[in-house]
């Protein structure tokens, strides 16, 4: 059943870039700053899946991070709008999100994190960020709307639900759908199988071995971006590496995707999505024919990789 126009737009709320441009770019820092202290704490994981945030009922969250005999966990709450520290010795630390300065936001955290006996050293500089200032002497970044942050996490929990109902058709390594504090986007990449040629490299602040590494394997990913100042427009975005012959010419689902050359992927506005009749569908129909553009034409073994394939225990 389609939601209302009301329920809908409750679900999918407006997210113009042009509008809340300053608190995105503060609240990505603040994120950047909590998702280096799961960086440094916890084990390698390939593809750097040990760094990721994942969704909440209530906003964004580290996940268990291991420090020594204890486990403590970082959670953006964008209701109440706090960062909540929680360690497994029953101890917490609440951080009030206001507006605030990056330089001030990186000292509370630090500070919350002592208190609690978790004392952690972070690489100060941001990353995928040209011409990033250090968090301890950003003064500039310090804008926070609680109305934007709130829109920006609903639009994220509605897309992560999305893509895990994409995610069950595959029964190929995937990722989980976690959200890169790097590029402030949320993704899920699905596997074939094959190694892929090394990767180019080039991004902003990114070490290449770390992006080699993301990309030794073939993959096809789908995403949601909120957009920057560059780009100021939030999108669904999928893309192939490497990219099979023929894959830009491909014709994808609705209407309103296309091909962006500059971005060697297809993009979907998410007002698009957020505007038809039935958002699921339509973001459902861009993953799935943009996947069977990358997949067909670069000859992925479907019959092992399909939910066709896929028995769940039935109760």
């Amino acid at each position: 059943m389609n939601p209302t126009a009301a329920e809908r737009d409750t679900a999918w709320p407006a997210l113009p870039f042009s509008e809340w441009q300053a608190t995105a770019e503060t609240l990505q820092l603040w994120t950047q700053i909590v998702g280096k202290v799961r960086l440094t704490l916890s084990p390698w994981i390939n593809h750097s899946w040990h760094v990721t945030f994942y969704l909440t009922a209530r906003g964004l969250t580290t996940s268990p991070i291991p420090y020594g005999l204890h486990t403590f966990e970082l959670r953006f709450d964008f209701i109440d709008h706090h960062l909540q520290i929680l360690k497994s010795d029953g101890q917490q630390h609440l951080i009030e999100l206001r507006p605030k300065a990056v330089t001030q936001f990186y000292r509370e955290v630090m500070q919350g994190l002592a208190e609690l006996e978790l004392p952690v050293k972070i690489n100060l500089l941001p990353n995928e960020i040209p011409d990033g200032i250090p968090f301890d002497r950003d003064e500039t970044h310090r804008s926070y709307d609680p109305e934007f942050a709130n829109r920006f996490w609903r639009v994220l929990v509605q897309a992560d639900r999305v893509f895990k109902k994409f995610r069950s058709r595959f029964c190929g390594k995937c990722s989980p759908v976690h959200f890169f504090w790097g590029s402030f986007d949320l993704a899920v990449t699905r596997f074939s199988g094959r190694p892929a040629p090394p990767h180019p490299g080039g991004v902003p602040r990114l070490p290449d071995e770390i992006t080699r590494e993301a990309y030794s394997q073939e993959v096809s990913s789908l995403g949601f971006w909120p957009g920057s100042a560059a780009s100021p427009t939030a999108v669904f975005y999928s893309y192939a590496y490497p990219a099979p012959t023929g894959f830009a010419e491909a014709k994808v689902s609705p209407n309103e995707a296309f091909y962006s050359t500059q971005l060697g992927e297809f993009l979907l506005p998410y007002e698009a999505v957020r505007k038809a009749a039935s958002p699921d569908d339509a973001l459902l129909d861009f993953a799935q024919s943009t996947y069977d553009a990358a997949s067909l034409l670069g000859k992925w073994d479907r019959v092992a990789l399909d939910e066709a394939h896929l028995h769940p225990p039935r109760a």
